[in-house]
């Protein structure tokens, strides 16, 4: 599947986001690298919810930049394939819940229309 609509990065592009806004540039590098440190979660485990997180919000750059992280620190394809099976889930089950919102609405206007 050829990669539509999206424009590739580059540093000349990464580099004019920092001259815009250098501080928060900055700001956003350093939340992101605290993130990111292992602590209660190790990296691997965080750059695997990285991964799923990227396919629900469908972030092309997210993906391909988590997915490389994840595999540097030592995510297996498995792992990874089981995390976007998660998010595919968690985004089918969102559109699932929150069918009985159109049903109640449509218990309302029959009523209505009764």
């Amino acid at each position: 599947m050829p990669d539509v609509g999206h424009q590739s990065s580059t540093r000349g592009l990464a580099q004019k986001r920092k001259e815009l806004s250098p501080n928060a540039e900055a700001a956003f590098q350093n939340f992101s690298q605290a993130v990111f440190a292992g602590g209660a979660l190790p990296t691997k485990v965080k750059q695997i919810i990285a991964v799923a997180v990227a396919h629900v919000t469908q972030c092309p750059y997210c993906i391909k930049g988590h997915t490389k992280a994840a595999l540097r620190d030592g995510a297996s394809q498995e792992e990874l394939m089981e995390a976007i099976w998660v998010a595919a889930e968690m985004r089918a089950g969102g559109a699932y819940a929150h069918s009985l919102l159109a049903i109640e609405e449509m218990k309302k206007a029959a009523a209505t229309n009764a």
